[in-house]
């Protein structure tokens, strides 16, 4: 008979998610599917509203990355004035939201999957978790502390507050910074850096521990989406989009963001409230591609800074120069991603044009769409929005940077689920691998849905009759 078992809620990412795990007669794995279960509804509450609401209001969509969808939407917003903010602005709107991959990037490293790699992925459950972590590294957990804590305060300190701040607005920003604020933070920057660097080398030296996970998790030919700057180098505020296959070669360069339609069509599947985006010119499924800090350093010549170039390029090294198509190695991109973000915060709080006090242009609505793209900490983000001459929204279209990865995470859970599950014999810490997975890609499905009081993971093991013979729950 087939069994299914069930993953509910998984745990150790942002966000609520189940997952299912069909087995046949023989109880072997024979499908696996992660399904977001809750519902999102910005599309439909933007409506109506006037634009000047947007950043605030999208920032709402998520508690992790709230600059991220500010400073989406006010680029939107600038594309419906048809105005681009003084270089002041722009320098401080990258420098935020820098701030903000440092301390998301440190949130999944630290808090979330830290655990498996110092206690191993069959540690007791008991033991697989950041209090653990404070008990017998208390140095390690302190620097995960410290290093999320540089990238908030740099949040709080420009934006006014570390979640939801509403200094980003149409036009730049809404005031400027100081020299004191600007001395403040540059101070910070060699204990950041060095916290840094001590995560990435004990990942490094660790990585050998790893060697079935790295092969098994999410390890397949897939496309890579990323923005770049016109010299093919890492960006995460502005620049174009650039697609590439699984061997490196270039499908699509050069993309101005307002024209994402052409390339990325959207799918829905009946399992999950996430969307599936896809490579249009592929076809829904065979154009699946993956975002986020991975996709970011495939595409990228290089990141632009110094210590984190050196790394790129012993990153670039794992395959010869090609895509990295292992998604373990997410967590390493990210330790780059970190230093990178940085050592670019300080090249830009030390540009004299940073302090020029002329931080927003103004204007009244000259276009009727406007499209903000930007590089989230989980990968490329889009709004999209429609207005009428009054600048009142009349339609909103979003991809979170987590559904890029819907079709990527789902082949991926699939994967590792057959690596390691054995139905005659479940195991907790196979399947904690199968949540594992996940956390590779960093998901933030509270960004991409809403729910209140509901636990934040579930996995499913079903039968053939798709009946449940196995749910796990884990608050």
């Amino acid at each position: 008979m087939n069994e299914k078992i069930i993953i509910s809620p998984v745990t150790r990412i942002e966000g609520h998610a189940k997952i299912t795990i069909d087995l046949n007669e023989k109880k072997e794995v024979e499908d696996a599917r992660i399904h977001v279960t809750q519902y999102r509804g910005f599309e439909k509450i933007c409506e109506g509203r006037p634009y000047t609401e947007m950043p605030a209001l999208t920032a709402r969509t998520c508690g992790i990355c709230p600059v991220s969808h500010a400073i989406a939407s006010s680029k939107a917003c600038d594309n419906l004035l048809a105005v681009r903010p003084p270089k002041a602005a722009r320098n401080l709107r990258r420098i935020i939201n820098l701030a903000q991959i440092v301390q998301s990037h440190a949130l999944n490293f630290y808090h979330l999957s830290s655990p498996d790699f110092v206690f191993g992925f069959d540690a007791k459950p008991e033991d697989r978790n950041i209090f653990k972590l404070m008990q017998t590294n208390p140095q390690m957990a302190k620097d995960g502390i410290d290093l999320r804590a540089f990238g908030q305060k740099i949040i709080e300190t420009l934006g006014g507050k570390r979640i939801h701040p509403t200094w980003i607005v149409p036009g730049g920003v809404s005031h400027e910074i100081t020299k004191e604020t600007k001395d403040s933070i540059l101070k910070q920057i060699p204990q950041a850096l060095e916290i840094a660097q001590s995560a990435l080398n004990f990942f490094v030296q660790n990585l050998h521990k790893f060697d079935k996970e790295i092969n098994s998790f999410a390890n397949f030919p897939s496309l890579f989406m990323a923005l770049v700057s016109k010299k093919g180098k890492l960006e995460h505020y502005d620049g174009l989009l650039s697609f590439i296959d699984s061997q490196g070669k270039v499908l699509e360069d050069k993309i101005e963001p307002k024209d994402y339609k052409k390339f990325i069509g959207e799918a829905v599947e009946e399992d999950s409230f996430l969307k599936s985006p896809y490579y249009k010119p592929f076809g829904y499924k065979e154009g699946m591609y993956r975002v986020g800090a991975l996709a970011r350093l495939n595409v990228a010549k290089k990141c632009g800074t110094a210590l984190a170039d050196k790394e790129f390029e012993r990153f670039k090294n794992l395959n010869n120069g090609k895509p990295i198509l292992h998604s373990f190695y997410y967590h390493y991109a990210r330790l780059i991603e970190i230093i990178y973000a940085i050592e670019r915060i300080e090249e830009l709080l030390n540009e004299e044009e940073t302090l020029n006090p002329q931080i927003r242009a103004h204007a009244q609505i000259n276009r009727n769409q406007g499209v903000g793209c930007s590089e989230a900490p989980r990968g490329t983000l889009f709004h999209d929005y429609q207005a009428d001459n009054n600048g009142i929204i009349t339609g909103v279209n979003l991809i979170i940077a987590t559904g890029n990865n819907n079709l990527a995470m789902n082949k991926g859970v699939k994967q590792v689920a057959q690596a390691f599950i054995d139905g005659k014999n479940i195991k907790d810490g196979d399947l904690n691998r199968v949540e594992a997975v996940i956390r590779c890609f960093d998901p933030c499905l509270s960004c991409s849905t809403h729910a209140l009081g509901i636990v934040s993971s579930i996995i499913e093991i079903r039968d053939e009759k798709k009946e449940v013979i196995k749910e796990i729950k884990r608050g």
